[in-house]
């Protein structure tokens, strides 16, 4: 999945080595955001592994190559998961990958994303020298925020070796009820009705053309109360999900199962009352764009057409005045609307990456 031949360390020495002889650092976990690791030269992909957990503490600390599929299994052993809700969990993307691209899930609506749960950081900066940030207990004072800083970095500002995450108890049950609407206005309403609610949803998902999905989770005596006030609260044709099915309908959420065969799949975060304009905009271009809304309408997934111009895309990022970023698939462009040579940032680049060399 990652172009080339990578470089591929097993341990802290090496990558520090990698990044010291390379003089362009790329840098890839397993390469399931394939527009972001395209060209990559470095691979985190054997750097792996669980080094500590304390589910007293609720804290884990693992390699930046440690699949995520293997940190959910370690953690539903004591009934422990990663509310943030990383995607592409069975696809095989890891830590370091899903902190890099910033990506959470639609579970990151009840408790927020992954820059929330990162608690500290080490990396290797462009001159090979050894980076500490935060730390691993959740009350902490480090300084300047370094973790936060590496989500979504895209690997620009070191190359992250060890993280540490907190983490939380799983719900003991989740119910979903899907609801649909006449027309996508009235569902985007149904959408604001819900997020201002007190139902406190898990996910809360928008999936054109005008259905609404809603998660619960919690403690299962208090389910069918919960659902009952949703259905009240919006009044209209719904269906329920629960159990193995419900668990599978939101494991293909985060997959991008809705995805066809010859789409790119893109990022791009907005509010949700650019809803229905994105949507009359996407009716206007000529090309079918699948797409999901996720986050209470905060972040369009689109599946971008293989045969589609890029330039469109463009368009309607100026449109809209909002940035994208691709996540998979072949582009001559990985961002747009975005302002990467902005002036803070390039300061920080000057301090992590003098000679240049990252990504």
């Amino acid at each position: 999945m990652i172009a080339n031949t990578p470089l591929l360390p097993t341990t802290l020495a090496e990558v520090q080595d990698a990044v010291r002889s390379l003089s362009r650092v790329v840098v890839a976990g397993h390469g399931t955001k394939s527009a972001l690791s395209s060209g990559a030269n470095l691979s985190m992909s054997r750097l792996q592994g669980i080094m500590e957990y304390d589910p007293g503490e609720f804290t884990f600390t693992a390699w930046a190559g440690t699949p995520i599929a293997e940190v959910r299994t370690m953690l539903a052993k004591n009934g422990q998961y990663l509310p943030f809700d990383p995607p592409m969990t069975q696809l095989g993307a890891t830590l370091g990958g899903t902190v890099a691209a910033g990506l959470s899930g639609s579970g990151r609506l009840r408790f927020g994303g992954v820059r929330d749960f990162l608690l500290g950081v080490r990396l290797v900066s462009g001159e090979g020298r050894v980076v500490y940030g935060g730390g691993k207990v959740v009350k902490n004072a480090a300084g300047f925020d370094i973790p936060k800083l590496m989500v979504g970095s895209l690997g620009q500002y070191g190359v992250m070796v060890e993280m540490t995450f907190k983490v939380f108890p799983q719900p003991e049950s989740f119910s979903t009820v899907a609801f649909d609407f006449a027309n996508t206005a009235a569902a985007v309403d149904g959408l604001l009705a819900v997020a201002s609610s007190q139902a406190e949803p898990a996910c809360l998902d928008f999936e054109p053309p005008y259905r609404l999905w809603v998660r619960l989770g919690g403690m299962s005596a208090a389910a069918d109360a919960r659902i009952a006030r949703i259905q009240q609260l919006l009044e209209t044709r719904h269906e329920l999900f629960r159990g193995d099915e419900e668990a599978a309908l939101w494991r293909g959420v985060g997959e991008f199962e809705w995805l066809p065969k010859g789409y790119r799949l893109v990022k791009l975060p907005l509010v949700p009352q650019q809803i229905v304009p994105l949507e009359n905009v996407l009716g206007q271009i000529g090309v079918l764009v699948p797409r999901r809304y996720g986050v209470a309408g905060n972040v369009a997934w689109l599946g971008w057409p293989d045969d589609a111009p890029e330039s469109r895309l463009g368009e309607l990022c100026e449109e809209l005045r909002r940035p994208a970023v691709a996540i998979t698939g072949r582009w001559e462009r990985k961002m747009w609307g975005s302002d990467s040579q902005h002036p803070f940032a390039n300061r920080i680049r000057r301090v992590f990456d003098p000679e240049n060399k990252l990504s």
